[in-house]
């Protein structure tokens, strides 16, 4: 991997498209992902954004925001009148286009200054959205955050089964990221899963059960829709569907996503969402 200490004029991005009705903004603490060979890498819509990839194959570098803490710094108070004027509420989507929690983070600790720099001047809505187990490690920040804003941990569990023919594996296994949620959600904190991008399920009420248990809530996206098209035509071009296929034909369908949702609902009734009103924390009745 090519790795590179970069630094950022502006942490904090005014969303569109699919985050528009989530947050006012997204931060990303890193460019690029060193989970992009992992199994969540394989249909990362990210990888489709030239300006992100600047033609480099995804997976294959990261660069480090070193800077990111003194960037909030600098722009919160004019993006915090900006999203309270446009979108009502001043809220930060951590991070839509990276993992915040990565490997590399736990020697660099960008995310972690960003989020101590959140604590003295916190936004009113935070979203913490990830892949990795290892989003415990900041349980103390977070119980502190919770106090000072609305503060929601989403962790994505995309499937029950732990590996997939033809795809990588896990960059964090399904077992230590629901040991993960329940931790959390013991702790106090808002946890949801999110089900993101839905692949199939081998044991639909087993799993949504265990969500019931260890979370407030549950996201379920499917790729079609979920990926900046409405035909999913930027997932069709990965391995992901024709693996997701082979396991099960129906899964690559919104009708799977429809009884995955019919599934939830009967395990959290009002704490199932979809789409992009899910994240957003709209659920359905």
């Amino acid at each position: 991997m090519d790795l590179s200490i970069t630094e950022i004029r502006n942490v904090l991005t005014r969303t569109t498209g699919f985050l528009k009705t989530v947050t006012s903004h997204s931060a990303q603490p890193y460019r690029g992902c060193s989970f992009g060979n992992a199994l969540c890498g394989a249909g990362c819509y990210v990888q489709h954004n030239a300006y992100v990839t600047q033609g480099r194959l995804w997976g294959s570098f990261l660069e480090v925001r070193e800077n990111a803490a003194e960037s909030y710094r600098s722009n919160v108070e004019r993006e915090r009148r900006w999203a309270r004027r446009s979108r009502g509420r001043f809220g930060v989507f951590l991070s839509s286009s990276t993992e915040p929690f990565l490997p590399q983070e736990f020697r660099h600790r960008v995310t972690r200054k960003l989020l101590c720099a959140m604590l003295e001047d916190a936004p009113d809505l935070l979203i913490l959205q990830t892949h990795s187990h290892r989003v415990t490690e900041y349980l103390e920040l977070y119980r502190e955050l919770g106090e000072r804003c609305d503060l929601r941990v989403h962790i994505s569990i995309e499937t029950d089964i732990e590996r997939f023919p033809g795809l990588p594996p896990h960059a964090s296994s399904v077992e230590r990221r629901f040991e993960a949620a329940r931790t959390l959600s013991e702790a106090g904190i808002h946890t949801a899963i999110t089900v993101s991008p839905l692949m199939p399920i081998r044991e639909p009420e087993r799993f949504f059960a265990r969500v019931s248990s260890c979370a407030s809530a549950v996201v379920i996206d499917h790729f079609i829709q979920g990926d900046g098209t409405e035909d999913g035509s930027r997932t069709q071009r990965t391995a992901l569907p024709a693996a997701m296929a082979a396991v099960n034909a129906d899964s690559v369908g919104l009708a799977y996503r429809d009884r995955m949702v019919e599934t939830a609902l009967r395990h959290l009734p009002g704490r199932v969402g979809v789409n992009t009103g899910g994240f957003a924390g709209r659920y359905l009745p």
